[in-house]
């Protein structure tokens, strides 16, 4: 194994001592790690394209899941082979890493990087490619909207409250939702399309999602509803089993959702603005340093 990698780090993060100590832990162990922080949008797409041309075949996102989707988004985009991704969760929810199993100390992410990468999907909507889930809705416009500073302070929770503060704003998005022997059309308080299985810190919409089985999984919140249990629903961090039955929901390789008007998906934080939107899967597109017995690989439960 090609003991190189160049780690890209959020910019809010430059000052983090625990990143620094396990990064020179690394080297100590015989590593060559290559650091690049950004500073404004763009930053982690260029610093992609740098590692390349140097010949560095793994990148490190040391950050949130926006992070990771900006890193892969631009590995997607080089159209190059072989590549692998390592993920350092700093961010404030980091739902693919929790979801993941990968450790949030520095250090014991780090350690992952003497695993052998594995092969998962990528998923692409229209131009944007992302690994963990696109979420439409009343939830994409909650977790939007919440304030860094709130998050901060609540965590998770802090979806909740926003979700319940905005309540009477909820207004139901409407569209159709078409896949290989799969076709729903509706109004909908909430939708998720996922390789991994949970978004906005914590609202596990695909419990059953898996990286690398060459299927999206996709969920949609009807209206149909009491609306204020299914707001609670949506954003209670807790359970899996409290939310089945809720939603609809389908194992796809494609999907293409049609909106009458203009609606936002969250691709891990990167929104998009459509009336239409097709998303395909990208089978074992890139390789992603993992811990053993990861639950969102193989036959892991």
């Amino acid at each position: 194994m090609d003991r190189k990698a160049l780690l890209i780090l959020h910019g809010k993060q430059a000052g983090n001592e625990d990143i620094r100590e396990a990064l020179m832990a690394r080297r100590e162990d015989g590593w060559d790690l290559a650091v690049r922080v950004t500073w404004e949008d763009g930053d982690a797409e260029r610093y992609v394209r740098e590692a390349l041309s140097l010949g560095y075949a793994t990148l490190i996102a040391a950050g949130g899941d926006g992070s990771v989707r900006d890193i892969t988004q631009a590995l997607m985009e080089s159209g190059e082979s072989g590549l692998a991704l390592a993920i350092v969760p700093l961010g404030t929810a980091n739902d693919l890493a929790t979801a993941a199993g990968i450790p949030e100390a520095p250090a014991d992410a780090l350690a992952l990087l003497d695993r052998p990468a594995a092969p998962v999907d990528v998923i692409q909507a229209n131009d944007s490619y992302f690994l963990n889930m696109a979420t439409g809705g009343f939830g994409t416009e909650v977790t939007s909207e919440t304030s860094e500073d709130l998050k901060s302070v609540l965590g998770g929770a802090a979806y909740l409250l926003t979700g319940l503060t905005r309540f009477a704003e909820v207004r139901p998005a409407k569209g159709t939702f078409k896949g290989p022997d799969f076709e729903w059309q509706g109004e909908f308080l909430a939708l998720g399309v996922g390789n991994g299985r949970q978004a906005g810190g914590g609202q596990r919409l695909c419990p059953e999602a898996k990286l690398d089985d060459g299927l999206m999984d996709v969920a949609i919140l009807p209206a149909e509803m009491d609306l204020l249990a299914g707001v609670k629903k949506l954003f209670n961090n807790g359970g899996v089993a409290d939310n089945e039955g809720l939603f609809v929901r389908a194992r796809l390789s494609e999907l293409t959702i049609t909106t009458p008007e203009p609606m936002h998906l969250n691709l891990d934080g990167e929104p998009l603005k459509d009336t239409q939107f097709t998303l395909r899967l990208h089978p074992h597109a890139i390789a992603l340093h993992l811990p053993e017995d990861c639950p969102l690989t193989g036959d892991a439960d």
